[in-house]
């Protein structure tokens, strides 16, 4: 009589087996978020135990975060204010404002008539070439139509407007219809994925600080906030102390108690610190330079 042979099972058919593959990335989400979230707070400690797990990289997770935020700002929070904005006023002579448009080197600008309120419309920089090669075409005749936002738009909704209307720039307008400020695509984008490498960032560290046109008290400097302050004293002559901080841009917050908005200014021992660039995370980018003697008192925050 033959035996019945028993077929030994394969050591991979096990249910716990231990070499088991390893879920995908989002089947090891889903059993996280398995426990829904019943508010924001809620759904960012999930993520935040996603990242703790190794589920999620730092760089994704800032990300998610940027993304959920974007929804709850408006244009106002981040728009480049009115004083701020680099513009072209067409009723001065070319003589003037090309040089400064040389200097700034944007992609667009705001094309206004005497009065920042008055926006004829937006110039792109390549356009300025024909200005340069013909002096009879009016700046007029290269302009495109400017797209006007209230204050209050919520910055995913100008994201997807942004994106569907094929437009890089809007004007901000407030309740009265005057001129608040500009907003781009890239200033929505760099809250989700922080800082965008543009026309005002360096690549080397020797270039951190950049000497700028001096203003009417002095020397001005362009400054990326990761600038070492040792550097910055040698480069502006000041001194201010390393011992607590050692970015310019660490002083600076340090002053404000938070994340400075771009705009906001705070004078510091005679020397005014002028936020160009920020995101929701870090000041960038600042506008330093010497205030009049008289200014030397209290270090103060303040806001254009």
């Amino acid at each position: 009589m033959l035996g019945r042979t028993a077929t030994p099972l394969h050591p991979m058919s096990g249910p716990h087996s231990g070499s088991e593959p390893r879920r995908p990335l989002l089947e090891r989400l889903a059993v996280l978020l398995l426990r829904v979230p019943e508010d924001r707070e809620q759904l960012l400690a999930v993520l935040r135990q996603a990242h703790e797990r190794a589920l999620l990289d730092a760089e994704a997770l800032s990300m998610i975060e940027g993304v959920l935020q974007v929804s709850e700002l408006a244009a106002r929070d981040i728009m480049v204010p009115r004083a701020q904005m680099d513009v072209i006023d067409i009723s001065q002579p070319r003589e003037e404002f090309l040089p400064r448009v040389i200097e700034t080197a944007h992609s667009r600008f705001p094309v206004v008539e005497g009065d920042r309120d008055n926006v004829l419309g937006i110039l792109h920089a390549k356009e300025l070439l024909r200005l340069y090669t013909d002096e009879r075409v009016d700046v007029r005749d290269l302009l495109r139509p400017a797209v006007f936002i209230p204050e209050s738009k919520r910055l995913n909704v100008l994201l997807r407007d942004f994106r569907g209307n094929r437009v890089h720039l809007a004007i901000v307008v407030d309740e009265y219809g005057g001129t608040a400020g500009l907003i781009t695509i890239e200033d929505v984008l760099e809250q989700i994925v922080g800082d965008i490498e543009d026309e005002f960032d360096f690549d080397e560290e020797s270039d951190h600080i950049v000497a700028v046109e001096p203003g009417e008290h002095g020397p001005r400097f362009r400054v990326r906030a990761i600038a070492g302050i040792r550097q910055f004293n040698e480069a502006a002559g000041t001194r201010f102390s390393d011992e607590e901080f050692d970015t310019v841009g660490g002083l600076v917050t340090e002053q404000f108690g938070r994340v400075p908005r771009r705009g906001e200014h705070v004078d510091l021992n005679g020397v005014r610190f002028e936020v160009l660039r920020a995101d929701a995370r870090q000041a960038q980018l600042l506008l330093v330079e010497r205030l009049p003697a008289a200014a030397d008192q209290e270090p103060e925050p303040g806001e254009h």
